[in-house]
């Protein structure tokens, strides 16, 4: 073999291990961006769970469309394949936390929810920034 020839497949190697690591790049990014997606729905459906508690009435078992006390996330909700979450209760917010199952060190997702129901703004912390 000629030296050109080694050359070429010397580049050739090169660029196949750039490539491979550039692909196993975006696929990391890939898999936290779909955890934190993940675990947003999660908090949405956590909030509709918890909007239901608070209107339902006291009878029933629920706020009395008054407040969140008592609000306690089902067992079944609090821990999935993509976080474990604790919920903070008060009369006219609840607090969501939802900390990463998958990898704990990507951080967690909070938010708050307001007496009409409303999510407010997400805030992120560790990986998903």
């Amino acid at each position: 073999m000629g030296q050109q020839q080694l050359l070429l497949i010397i580049l050739g190697v090169i660029i196949v291990g750039i490539a491979i690591a550039v692909g196993l790049s975006l696929f990391a990014a890939n898999s936290i961006q779909a955890n934190r997606d993940a675990m947003i729905n999660d908090i949405n459906n956590l909030g509709a769970n918890a909007y239901q508690y608070r209107i339902r009435p006291t009878s029933m078992a629920g706020g009395g469309g008054a407040s969140y006390v008592g609000y306690t996330i089902p067992f079944r909700m609090s821990s999935n394949d993509n976080a474990t979450y604790v919920c903070t209760p008060a009369a006219g917010t609840c607090q969501f936390v939802g900390t990463s199952t998958a990898n704990p060190s990507n951080g967690t997702v909070t938010a708050t929810m307001d007496a009409n129901g409303k999510l407010g703004t997400f805030v992120f912390s560790g990986n998903f920034l």
